[in-house]
């Protein structure tokens, strides 16, 4: 059976997914103020991004694909048609996915088309992309795949250590997190995800190198069970080097079956922001 999977541009597309075929991108749009730029390969440049953001005084904002660009997505020749979105409790863009597969099966009633609301984000998405693909080369059927899938999102966990959290505060993403005023000390909190996919505060340490030692301690006692048998993604902002070290740190560690490394597309850059790390396991 063919299938197709799309994946909101929440989520990053390795160079193997996108020479595949069996991998598109919803874009959702950026805003900086007056600079405005859609989130896809063609449109979005991270430097360019970056720097706007560090000049500009007021929040970034970002907005999700329509449900017309997820029908247009899902009109394909593929037997099997998937969508994968950010967190339903961060993003518009689980909702307007639904929406889009209503509109697509007004027209084609028989069509397989299932939504996956990932509970995560970033290279979270990329992993459940790949974990869909893995399961119909294998050649489960649908319901199977939808099953094992949901199943693999259950057990995911989501990791971040970022410079500051100014964007997701402003944006209203951090929920009943409180405000860390600790700037001056260095203070890099440890984030993590629930499994409803809200934004939690796991740790914190001075300076983002011991953040990140903790952040890979967390992964280690979370993760020590079956490694073997799990992939991890890393997701960096503008930062191999870092990213390296964390993956040498975690496979150091545990024997992770692979690991997969991302520089962040364009809303995991807008959240992020520069030198942040993302991890999923």
């Amino acid at each position: 059976m063919s299938f197709r999977v799309v994946i909101d541009s929440c989520g990053e597309l390795t160079d193997e997914m996108k020479k595949s075929g069996n991998f598109v991108s919803a874009p959702l749009t950026l805003q900086v103020d007056e600079y405005i730029v859609q989130d896809d390969e063609e449109h979005f440049n991270q430097a360019e991004f970056l720097k706007k953001v560090a000049e500009c005084p007021n929040c970034p904002k970002s907005s999700c694909p329509s449900p017309e660009i997820y029908r247009d997505a899902y009109d394909c020749d593929a037997d099997h048609v998937y969508a994968v979105t950010l967190s339903e409790k961060l993003s518009g863009s689980y909702n307007s996915a639904v929406l889009g597969k209503n509109l697509y099966l007004e027209d084609h009633p028989d069509a397989k088309v299932y939504v996956f609301n990932s509970c995560s984000a970033s290279v979270g998405e990329t992993l459940i992309g790949l974990k869909i693909q893995e399961l119909e080369e294998k050649g489960l059927s649908f319901e199977e795949v939808v099953e094992q899938t949901e199943a693999y999102i259950l057990s995911q966990d989501t990791w971040f250590v970022l410079e500051n959290l100014d964007t997701l505060r402003k944006n209203g993403r951090l929920g009943t997190v409180k405000a860390l005023v600790a700037t001056a000390l260095k203070i890099k909190p440890v984030m993590g995800s629930t499994d409803e996919g809200t934004i939690i505060q796991l740790d914190q340490a001075r300076g983002m190198k011991k953040a990140l030692v903790k952040m890979v301690n967390s992964i280690e006692e979370k993760k020590s069970s079956d490694p073997q048998e799990r992939m991890v993604g890393i997701a960096h902002c503008n930062c191999p080097q870092r990213a390296e070290m964390v993956k040498e740190e975690i496979i150091k560690r545990l024997p992770f079956k692979d690991v997969i490394l991302v520089n962040t597309a364009g809303v995991s850059t807008m959240y992020a922001n520069d030198g942040g790390i993302i991890v999923v396991a």
